[in-house]
């Protein structure tokens, strides 16, 4: 019997059967005829190769759309409550791919809001800095200037309050508990709130006057509160918003999700060499108890954090990460090398990354959208 697992946006526990979750949240798998066209508008993403970004709702009409000559807008977001991991950046790094490969706008969500109603350790006023804080990380990932909208909850909370409402109007309570598991102890801000995360999927539609498409790039977690988008869009004048769903990056322990709540098994987007260091040479790996006995029946990639790491974002070319299956499983290389290895690729890409989220300091208020 298959273990149990749960996904939710709230908690994810458990071995996750990414097959399993497909049939439960009733979306599509991304075949080989949704990658044959994606290579008409460009190079494939190595995560969709991968299968690490691997389901969707409605992509297909989002492409017929587009290639009608109607461009959608992407929608995605963070929950700031506080500093940015590589589990994060994954699928803004797809985000960022799809916006260059389509040349569209995005509006990226920081809820400030939903994580002051659900951490009681956090402050509203610490939210927003953590927001602000977390916006410095999105605008480092290079997305495209005026073309890349980040709003707080609380600060466009004009702009969107109409539509939230008229989405609240049309969700049940019975909806939101059955699809969240909520009971009657939760506060009634939690409750409403997925009417809030619904709004900027419309956002577009409102500024231009007219309907206008939306694709939400997201981690498969977050698809029940685009489940509920989708069933109420229509009755409030708009298209449903299509979604195209990532896995979760696995954290150093081996496990599913890399979590902000175990900070040796995460790696943050500010840790230092050193620190990176340290906690790749701690990884879970698929290795054998001694050297010999691994040079002689080889390790196992398929459970190895320290290869799931460079399959998830670290080794883009396929034909590499291929000889570093194969070293691996024939026992050709060893743990402490593909740790070094990985370490070094982590090291240079924060590097980089820390250098531009520094810069992106001086340009925080070319990409804010305020009411």
């Amino acid at each position: 019997m298959a273990e149990e697992f749960t996904v939710t946006p709230y908690e994810v526990s458990g071995e996750i059967d990414y097959q399993e979750l497909i049939t439960r949240f009733g979306t599509k798998e991304i075949d080989a005829s949704m990658l044959e066209r994606f290579s008409k508008f460009g190079e494939v993403h190595p995560m969709l190769r991968r299968q690490i970004i691997y389901s969707h709702r409605d992509m297909d009409w989002i492409m017929d759309e587009y290639e009608k000559g109607n461009k959608f807008v992407l929608y995605t977001g963070r929950g700031p409550s506080g500093p940015v991991h590589l589990g994060h950046l994954m699928p803004w790094a797809f985000t960022k791919y799809l916006q260059d490969l389509f040349d569209v706008k995005l509006y990226f969500q920081m809820t400030d809001d939903e994580k002051f109603m659900f951490y009681d350790q956090l402050t509203l006023e610490e939210t927003k800095k953590w927001a602000y804080e977390n916006a410095l990380d999105v605008i480092a990932m290079g997305f495209k200037k005026g073309k890349t909208k980040i709003f707080l909850d609380t600060e466009l909370i004009k702009t969107m309050y109409p539509i939230a409402v008229r989405a609240a109007k049309r969700i049940t309570f019975s909806t939101v508990k059955a699809v969240f598991g909520f009971n009657n102890s939760y506060n009634i801000g939690s409750i409403f709130f997925t009417s809030v995360q619904a709004a900027p999927a419309f956002l577009e539609s409102y500024y231009q006057g007219k309907n206008v498409p939306c694709l939400i790039p997201c981690g498969i977690d977050q698809d029940p509160h685009f489940r509920i988008t989708r069933d109420i869009a229509e009755g409030i004048g708009y298209y449903k918003p299509a979604l195209i769903h990532a896995k979760l990056m696995p954290s150093l322990s081996g496990s599913d999700k890399m979590s902000s709540s175990k900070e040796d098994t995460t790696i943050w987007t500010n840790d230092s060499p050193k620190a990176v260091k340290k906690k790749i040479g701690n990884a879970f790996t698929g290795g054998a108890v001694s050297v010999e006995e691994q040079r002689k029946s080889g390790g196992k990639p398929e459970i190895c954090s320290v290869f799931q790491y460079n399959q998830y974002f670290f080794l883009p070319d396929d034909k590499k990460l291929e000889e570093l299956y194969q070293k691996c499983k024939s026992g050709a290389i060893l743990c402490g090398e593909c740790k070094a290895a990985l370490a070094e690729r982590v090291i240079a890409f924060l590097t980089e990354h820390q250098e531009r989220r520094e810069k992106a300091k001086d340009q925080i208020e070319e990409f804010m959208l305020r009411d």
